[in-house]
């Protein structure tokens, strides 16, 4: 298993779509901010065999420390949750790939 970076993916894109890398770039990083934009604002983001992008309420809590064991109060907070979707879930489980920009022509 290995990392594979943003950069290693806009360059694949890149090779695949004939498009210049800092294009690419910009419309990656363009996605990635629009992603958190809107997990800022609370709203959900949904793509269809990919997966889902929310946010949980977390409430507040107990908890301990494990070197004092004094217990202090964990506050509540928002955290994003992501939801892996049908098709992400089957090629991670066969550990098959996804045919080159499959889902070109959708809007979804």
């Amino acid at each position: 298993m290995s990392t594979v970076t943003k950069k290693e993916l806009v360059e694949r894109l890149a090779d695949q779509t004939g498009l210049k890398r800092q294009d690419v770039r910009r419309v990656v990083q363009g996605f990635l901010d629009e992603i958190i934009n809107e997990l800022g604002r609370g709203n959900r983001l949904e793509f269809r065999d990919f997966g889902v992008f929310d946010v949980r309420e977390r409430a507040e809590r107990t908890a301990q420390n494990p070197k004092t064991l004094e217990r202090v109060t964990v506050p509540a907070k928002r955290t994003a949750r992501f939801r892996v979707g049908r098709l992400m879930k089957q090629c991670v489980d066969t550990g098959s790939a996804v045919p080159a920009l499959s889902g070109a022509d959708s809007d979804e």
